[in-house]
């Protein structure tokens, strides 16, 4: 029974830590990247979709997860 619940234990630890996907993030501005840093979850999913806006309110298309 014991053998039972590590195993349990130890496959809804693995679970729940792949749920919150992570990745790096960038965006592309005059033929360079410029790194954003890591983002996870809900917060992944609104910056890829919203994208970045700089101070002076440009707006570019953020790309996570891939590999440079």
């Amino acid at each position: 029974m014991k053998k039972v619940a590590i195993l349990f234990g130890a496959v809804a630890l693995f679970g729940l830590s792949s749920c919150n996907k992570c990745h790096e993030c960038h965006y592309d501005m005059n033929g360079a990247e410029v790194e954003l840093g890591e983002y996870c979850g809900d917060d992944l999913e609104a910056i890829e979709a919203s994208g970045y806006a700089d101070t002076s309110g440009t707006v570019y298309t953020v790309h996570c997860g891939e590999d440079h």
